[in-house]
């Protein structure tokens, strides 16, 4: 409703993962750039940790779309709820493979071929796979144990493993020590400030086309941050309906009052 309103060539607060939007705060810069070192340095496992909504997705999105993909073969996994023959059917189908073995055994003997395969005809191979705190021990050993596929010279498959706090918690288990000691990068996202806050609303205002209207009050800026506690997703929610109410208004100015109602809204629907 208010889009056309404002002038908005698209509307600025969706919650989808668009690498379009993407807003890089200083935490948010450091964990790309962990992404892409690990992955042209060929260190293998990489580690991606962060709190629900604060952009993880977003971030992976936006790495995968900027490796060169005349030298990079992808694979992502979004459905994490998998067995270990599950996952290894998944990883080939994401490589485009399409004649799949049947058994577990067979299925990392396929694997291993499609890797040896690429690696020798000048492919690198990247494996990342979100929401990994949903992963059991046996995917994550099954991961682990995929990990240690290599030639004398390198490993043929660098694995992003992309989670919720949940997921350190997890590698901090002793069973698991050996995955976590070949984990030789790992970043960890963080929540925006009121300074990055208030540039992030901004940064979406513009790419959706806003030019001076509509304007958040510095006391509005300070009751998103201080609800929102700097998480991007809850950000976005709260602006969108903050947004609506100044709309109804018939207001250029988002103001304090504007986000206490989009607030109490929001936190009926939680």
């Amino acid at each position: 409703m208010y889009q056309s309103f404002y002038g908005l060539t698209e509307m600025p607060f969706n919650i989808t993962p668009d690498p379009k939007f993407l807003y890089l705060s200083p935490t948010h810069q450091e964990a790309l750039q962990h992404l892409k070192y690990g992955v042209q340095e060929k260190k293998g496992f990489i580690l991606l940790i962060g709190e629900v909504g604060c952009g993880k997705t977003t971030i992976c999105r936006r790495f995968l779309n900027e490796l060169d993909p005349s030298h990079y073969d992808t694979a992502l996994i979004l459905n994490t709820r998998l067995t270990e023959i599950e996952m290894l059917r998944a990883i080939l189908t994401e490589l485009g493979e399409t004649q799949l073995a049947q058994g577990q055994h067979d299925l990392a003997a396929q694997i291993n071929r499609v890797l040896l395969h690429r690696i020798e005809h000048g492919r690198d191979i990247v494996l990342v796979i979100d929401e990994a705190q949903n992963l059991s021990f046996k995917v994550l050993e099954q991961v682990r144990l995929l990990s240690n596929l290599e030639t004398d010279k390198q490993k043929l498959l660098q694995i992003v493993l992309i989670g919720q706090p949940e997921l350190k918690n997890m590698l901090a288990q002793d069973r698991l020590r050996q995955l976590r000691q070949r984990i030789l990068v790992n970043s960890e996202l963080r929540p925006l400030t009121l300074y990055d806050t208030t540039h992030y609303v901004q940064h979406r205002l513009t790419l959706a086309g806003a030019s001076g209207r509509p304007y958040f009050t510095n006391a509005a800026m300070r009751c998103l941050h201080r609800f929102s506690k700097g998480i991007p997703r809850v950000i976005n929610n709260v602006c969108d309906k903050a947004l609506l109410s100044a709309f109804v208004r018939d207001s250029d100015e988002v103001n304090y009052w504007d986000l206490r109602r989009a607030i109490r809204e929001v936190s009926i629907l939680a």
